[in-house]
């Protein structure tokens, strides 16, 4: 019986924490995002028409964007680190 009551109020505590848009928000009006273009001219202006118009695009464009200035940055770190004598490739780990 005490397993019963302990499911019971599991669920009953669940439910709530499960279902936030039905038990906490209501009726009201769906929030609409969308980003400020009027001042914006060139790239900026694209970027952020691209994200009012279609945010998967935008989503990839980003994803794709960042993967390939943190390469080019993680490779001119390394390129600057090795020019000026710090070789993080052949270092020999000193334990002791």
């Amino acid at each position: 019986m005490i397993k019963f009551w302990a499911r019971a109020l599991s669920l009953a505590v669940m439910v709530p924490l499960l279902l936030p848009a039905v038990v906490l928000a209501g009726k009201k009006a769906p929030l609409v995002v969308v980003s400020h273009t009027t001042k914006l001219s060139g790239l900026n202006a694209w970027w952020a028409n691209l994200y009012n118009d279609d945010m998967v695009m935008f989503t990839v464009l980003t994803v794709v964007f960042i993967s390939v200035a943190g390469t080019l940055l993680g490779v001119g770190a390394d390129l600057i680190m090795s020019k000026s004598g710090l070789d993080l490739k052949s270092r020999e780990l000193k334990e002791h």
